[in-house]
């Protein structure tokens, strides 16, 4: 069995808690999922919203949907 000095050992260490920390920034995607978290919270306040805007209310709701759907492809095409 190979006898690892503290240096390899600290090293090694270290190089594992990177990696790991790049794994999480890449699959976590945070920012995204606190974005998808706003952009229904504004829906939601939107949809209760009085609909009498000239359509525009309407055209925001559907917006709001596409903004969406496209941050979560985004998180589907980084994973």
């Amino acid at each position: 069995m190979p006898k690892f000095s503290s240096v390899h050992v600290t090293l090694l260490s270290g190089v594992a808690i990177t990696a790991a920390g790049i794994g999480y920034a890449l699959g976590a995607q945070p920012h995204m999922a606190e974005t998808i978290a706003l952009l229904q919270n504004a829906r939601a306040e939107l949809a209760a919203a009085t609909p009498n805007k000239g359509g525009h209310r309407e055209k925001a709701l559907g917006l709001i949907d596409a903004a969406i759907t496209e941050v979560r492809a985004g998180i589907v095409f980084a994973q």
